[in-house]
């Protein structure tokens, strides 16, 4: 699995047209699935991301996670073109990537996860996996993290 992790001031998520996710401060969190990924993948690099320090402390300091500020929320979007390979050629190739079927498995157990563990201290939302998403967020720093697990 691997995740492009947006620290956020607010992202705004759309499918048609149509608001379908929205979160104020926290983690916009791109996810690429792999097809070797499975629970145990999901339990490592969820508590990985709620628990990253790249909030400011009152020093300024990037030491508080998304748990510790106040309304934070997780944004939740598949993406497979992250592991989009442009090393040869113009056309990326995503060999690398889990095929959609099992890929959307995987999405799915990952939001759950994530929303059965920690909705009561953040706002989780998500996109839907395979739908051609819109995503308007003020990122903030900015600070983006790739956040890998093989």
């Amino acid at each position: 699995m691997k995740l492009v992790v947006q620290r956020v001031k607010q992202a705004v998520l759309t499918i048609n047209d149509e608001l379908t996710a929205k979160i104020n401060q926290g983690l916009l969190v791109l996810v690429g699935i792999a097809p070797e990924d499975n629970d145990k993948t999901i339990e490592w690099i969820t508590n990985k991301i709620v628990n990253l320090r790249v909030f400011n402390d009152e020093n300024g300091k990037l030491n508080k996670s998304v748990l510790d500020i106040p309304n934070g929320g997780l944004l939740i979007v598949s993406n497979f073109t992250i592991y989009g390979d442009c090393r040869k050629g113009f056309r990326p190739s995503y060999s690398d990537a889990a095929l959609p079927e099992p890929a959307k498995q995987t999405f799915d157990n990952l939001v759950k996860y994530i929303k059965d563990k920690w909705s009561d201290k953040l706002l989780i939302q998500n996109g839907i996996f395979g739908a051609d998403m819109q995503i308007n967020l003020t990122n903030d720093g900015p600070v983006t993290l790739i956040v890998e697990k093989n």
